[in-house]
């Protein structure tokens, strides 16, 4: 047992983290990796067997574990993503799943030939486009930001509503006549107990919410059990509505995690960073457990009628659904046709399946052996077609922000407006961020794109999103605050792409000095200080692009007087050059150096070094 166990945990975690890192390197779908894992050690190997080690409890495990995901994806809405796409969204929740469900019903029936019961289960467990799919896709492909609002409230929203159709068409299904024999009476009794759990449910969300904000507004609320008191609200409050009506405890952790993001709740963002760490564990397991739990008379049963069927969903069903809902609204053509291809389902639709097609085998549903391979045909068609898809789709309708690797530039002042003109003048994508609106005239008149937004706001953060930006570079005179901002975006661009004017020698200091966690990495050599670059910009000294033609002699372009501040390789990479790199970045041939040089009438000797 202790050996059986020690496989499955290596195979599902470390293969799952695996399968998640490769995909991160060489920018894939972690979610068609993590299916095909599954099916190596499922149904190919016969390595993992999760429900028959596991038990009785798995569909219960795998039901907290979904209600995690959804909490985590309801953190990330927020109520004011409606003023640039609310329409769009009201849309896609409210008008299309109804219609993508009477039409996935019409085509399970007429097209995959199962009965009407079963085919109206099918369409309502296919409405649901997973967040566990949809979250880690637009993490890796830079989308304008109302059409990843679109993409994202749609599978977190319709995540939990659909999950309970499901379990409502299940009722029917499963229905016993009443005591006196009529069914009808039986199936009207089914409407008052479905809206008491949804309140129910929707109140379980968001009264825990409401507690934690007076909790913490009064100071009763210690930072170390912070998050394990919201994590626990979010398990509890699932496993308590799920016990009134199966699936409801998915509304309540999406709810949960709505009104904390909306309550302004403080210690949120710490909450977000820790959780997209847990989410990324439990979505690779559960992806690894699901498709390994497959057995292969499933797959046997994979039968032309299916195939018609997966197909008839992928190109009629969801494309009419979505072109139906959105009749005379304000989404442009290019938006509606990649929101009706862009639906692949995920983990929610795999447990719902499974769990489905158990009862109706013991209800002796004479085509419940047919409801798992349908949704997982479903599931895997469109997580490999929409998921090696939606970057390029999104790149030739021009809904992308950048191809590009790009530079955002917080300060503006006289040498960093001239680097950000430089680098715009070589068709490098960057943008000038500065508070004062006057300081980022000159920059305007260049045609530089400027931001005027404080980067430690909310709202210059949102306002950040809808411009490309992989690196920063913190460039005010204020040491203190450039490291404010680094700390505060080193999550969301990675520690090693955010970078500083060095605040001086003596503060770099790694015992004495500012913690490596409390500011970005330094901006060339530790002497480089912002007094310093300002001197030197005064006496003349310029930025400049020199391309790089024969790396033998990147030595005599890059030594002598000038100051090298990057590399660039324009669509893959910008190396920022810093005295932490451990590997100093080598340019090659075609490669672009951006380097502060004096101009060619005098070349002024550099400052001696200061603290």
């Amino acid at each position: 047992m202790q050996h059986n166990l020690a496989i499955g945990l290596l195979c599902v975690l470390g293969g799952g983290i695996a399968a998640q890192w490769v995909a991160w390197r060489f920018r894939l779908p972690a979610i068609v990796l993590l299916f095909a894992l599954g099916l190596i050690y499922g149904p190919g190997l016969g390595l993992l067997h999760p429900s028959a080690t596991i038990g009785g409890y798995f569909h219960p495990v795998i039901s907290l574990a979904v209600a995690f995901i959804v909490f985590e994806g309801g953190l990330a809405l927020n109520v004011r993503q409606w003023r640039t796409s609310g329409e769009g969204v009201l849309r896609l929740t409210a008008v299309a799943l109804p219609i993508n469900w009477v039409l996935g019903t019409l085509a399970a029936h007429f097209v995959g030939h199962l009965h009407w019961g079963t085919s109206w289960l099918f369409g309502a467990i296919i409405v649901v486009t997973g967040p566990t799919v949809v979250l880690p896709l637009l993490r890796h492909t830079k989308l304008r930001p109302r059409v990843a609002a679109f993409l994202r409230w749609e599978a977190i929203v319709n995540d939990p509503i659909g999950a309970i159709l499901a379990t409502l068409v299940m009722e029917f299904l499963l229905l016993q006549p009443s005591p006196t024999g009529d069914v009808s009476l039986a199936a009207m009794e089914i409407w008052p107990h479905l809206l008491f759990s949804t309140m129910f449910a929707i109140g379980c969300g968001i009264f825990p919410a409401l507690l934690v904000k007076f909790l913490s507004s009064r100071d009763l609320l210690p930072e170390i059990l912070r998050i394990p008191i919201i994590l626990t609200f979010a398990m509890s409050m699932a496993a308590i509505c799920n016990l009134v009506m199966a699936s409801t405890g998915l509304m309540a952790a999406t709810v949960f995690g709505m009104a904390l993001a909306n309550l302004n709740v403080v210690g949120m963002s710490e909450l977000r960073r820790i959780k997209e760490s847990l989410g990324v564990i439990v979505v690779s397991c559960l992806f690894v457990i699901l498709t390994a739990d497959l057995h292969r008379d499933v797959l046997q049963k994979l039968s032309l009628p299916i195939i018609a069927l997966t197909l008839t969903v992928l190109f009629v069903v969801r494309p009419l659904g979505i072109f139906l809902s959105t009749i005379r609204s304000d989404m442009s053509w290019q938006e509606r046709l990649f929101v009706g291809w862009i639906a692949p389902r995920g983990i929610v639709a795999a447990a719902v399946a499974g769990a489905a097609g158990l009862q109706l085998r013991d209800a002796g549903d004479p085509s419940a052996a047919l409801i798992t391979p349908a949704v997982f045909a479903v599931i895997a068609t469109t997580m490999i077609l929409h998921g090696f898809s939606l970057r390029p789709l999104a790149r030739y309708l021009g809904l992308t922000l950048s191809n590009e690797p790009a530079l955002a530039i917080m300060g503006a002042n006289a040498w960093s407006t001239n680097l950000a003109t430089t680098l715009h003048q070589q068709g490098i994508p960057v943008v000038l961020v500065d508070t004062y609106s006057g300081a980022l005239e000159k920059a305007d008149r260049q045609g530089v794109p400027t931001l005027k937004a404080e980067l430690l706001s909310e709202e210059g953060l949102e306002r950040l999103e809808e411009r490309p930006a992989d690196y920063l570079i913190a460039a005010t005179p204020d040491a203190i605050y450039n490291g404010l901002v680094c700390a505060r975006l080193a999550p969301d661009f990675g520690r090693q792409r955010v970078f500083q004017v060095s605040p001086g020698i003596a503060r770099l200091d790694l015992y004495r000095g500012v913690s490596r966690e409390s500011r970005g990495k330094v901006l060339g050599e530790p002497s480089w200080n912002f007094s310093m670059i300002d001197s030197l910009f005064d006496r003349g000294w310029r930025f400049h692009c020199h391309v790089i033609t024969d790396p033998l002699q990147e030595n005599d372009i890059t030594g002598g007087q000038s100051l090298v501040f990057m590399v660039i390789r324009k669509g893959v990479a910008i190396w920022i050059v810093s005295a932490e790199d451990e590997i100093e970045a080598e340019a090659a041939e075609g490669d672009m150096v951006i380097m502060l040089q004096p101009q060619p009438a005098a070349a002024p000797a550099l400052p001696p070094t200061t603290a």
